[in-house]
């Protein structure tokens, strides 16, 4: 296993391996000695038709009629689910046209391949006529897209950060409305910066369409989140950037959102955006799967080699997968969701099991999708932890079902 890369002659392999035991009559395949998220103990999964069934202690006693693997004690877990991120493969989510469907396929795969089950393409402020023209092509049903994360336009300036300023607009009931246009239904998440809501009236409003209030791109303070909390807001967009640094008299956004049990919060772990530290101190006191989740943040260059390339009007250069405009301000990375899950246990921020959690299962959580494996497809992830320390995963794919 090797981060992700797919196993040249899979099948020749696992044929050969001694603890793979194997019976062409039966159609059952059961995981045995396998570490999973969220359960004490070694576990054992049985998969019929490609979906889990079971899911129990190790037994010692296994049927001698099924398809058995050992794990030998690796950890399975779900594939990951990225709910921020802004294109691949050269192509831009807001940049989407009839004309690029087959790139978006292209992307969906390269996903696949690099360990994310689904995701939420993200638009970032552009124009209305963009954002709905990339909508209506976004809300073609797909087993990979799970509806769009619409970041922006609705952002305080001071904090845009790399948005462009002449794209943001005022928060208001009426300025939401021609955003969405008739494509209420395809945006799963918004972010927005509460202070900006004058009149209480947009987060309720949201809710009401059944979107997800994220809160980013803010100077809000604590009581101004506070507010918008109690009116239905769930989730902090890339916490620590784009908004007010925590402080011991003003905690701010981030600070609020901390300390309210039902809120999730994004968060990238590319080294760059936040300090090793400070993801320490937010898991730590964010009781670590329970109320953050790892996004990718990753841009249209996701896929590609270091370089410079366009982004909106502008250009990006992008350096070991970090992402900056030409003037320096940070935009983005160009690193696959599961490099933060190694970040993380790389950097000794948190156990392996935390760390996969962070990924698969909190990302999930947050936008309400099951948790449970039972009855769920066996899209599952294997994860090898080496002598040394590294992480490694792949995929266990469908032959071996």
């Amino acid at each position: 296993m090797n981060g992700g890369n797919l196993l040249a002659n899979a099948v020749d392999f696992l044929c050969h391996l001694p603890f793979l035991t194997l019976c062409p009559m039966s159609d059952r395949l059961i995981l045995t000695n396998a570490r999973i998220p969220g359960y004490v103990g070694l576990q054992q999964l049985t998969i019929q038709d490609e979906v889990i069934i079971s899911l129990q202690p190790q037994s010692s006693f296994t049927p001698a009629d099924l398809l058995v693997l050992d794990l030998l004690g690796d950890w399975i877990s779900f594939g990951g689910i990225d709910l921020q991120i802004n294109g691949a493969l050269g192509l831009a989510f807001p940049d989407l046209s009839f004309d690029t469907t087959s790139k978006l396929e292209a992307i969906n795969q390269f996903l696949w391949q690099h360990g994310i089950d689904s995701y939420l393409p993200t638009l970032v402020t552009t124009s209305v006529e963009n954002i709905q023209r990339s909508l209506s092509i976004l809300a073609t049903p797909s087993s990979h897209i799970l509806g769009v994360h619409l970041e922006g336009p609705f952002l305080n300036p001071a904090k845009r950060g790399a948005h462009p300023a002449e794209y943001l607009l005022p928060l208001t009931l009426d300025s939401v409305k021609r955003v969405l246009g008739d494509y209420a239904s395809v945006v799963k998440v918004m972010t927005l910066a509460p202070e900006l809501d004058e009149t209480g009236e947009v987060i309720p409003y949201l809710r009401s369409l059944g979107i997800i209030v994220s809160l980013g791109h803010s100077l809000a303070t604590a009581a101004q989140a506070q507010h918008a909390l109690d009116r239905g807001a769930t989730m902090v967009t890339h916490a620590f950037n784009a908004m007010p640094p925590l402080h011991h008299r003003e905690p701010g956004l981030l600070g609020a959102a901390i300390a309210h049990s039902q809120v999730r919060c994004g968060l990238i772990a590319d080294g760059q955006h936040v300090s090793p530290i400070m993801m320490d101190i937010l898991l730590r006191s964010s009781q670590y799967d329970q109320g953050v989740f790892l996004v990718s943040d990753a841009l249209s260059p996701l896929g590609l080699p270091d370089g410079i390339y366009p982004w909106d009007t502008r250009q990006i250069e992008v350096t070991h997968g970090t992402a900056r405009l030409l003037d320096g301000t940070l935009s983005g990375t160009t690193l696959p969701l599961l490099v933060g899950v190694q970040n993380l246990v790389k950097w000794g921020v948190c156990e392996v099991e935390q760390a996969i959690a962070l990924a698969t299962v909190a990302p999930r959580r947050a936008i309400g999708l099951p948790t449970d494996y039972i009855g769920q497809p066996a899209h599952l992830l294997r994860w090898h932890q080496s002598q040394s320390g590294e992480l490694q995963w792949e995929r266990l794919k469908s032959f071996e079902f």
